[in-house]
């Protein structure tokens, strides 16, 4: 994706809910994770976090790897014991 000659890529991110806040992590870009007290703050802390990971990349001459993680969500019927 191009936006005003600024190449983009998407990234999937996932975001978990622990015992003591929140994590986040991109599947795509191994090492590159985030915490945070509230689900807005570690979505805030991995956007910046992606952006260091890549600008790393970048400096280091290593290739930015192209996305290709992808998630769906799916309803399962649960069985009548757990309903």
């Amino acid at each position: 994706m191009k936006v005003r000659d600024v190449m983009m890529e998407r990234f999937l991110v996932i975001i978990e809910q622990g015992e003591q806040g929140y994590g986040a992590y991109a599947p795509d870009l191994p090492g590159c994770v985030a915490v945070g007290d509230t689900c807005e703050e570690v979505e805030q802390s991995m956007r910046e976090a992606i952006k260091m990971h890549l600008q790393g990349m970048a400096e280091d001459q290593e290739p930015i790897p192209t996305p290709h993680t992808s998630a769906e969500y799916m309803d399962i019927a649960l069985p009548d014991s757990a309903a």
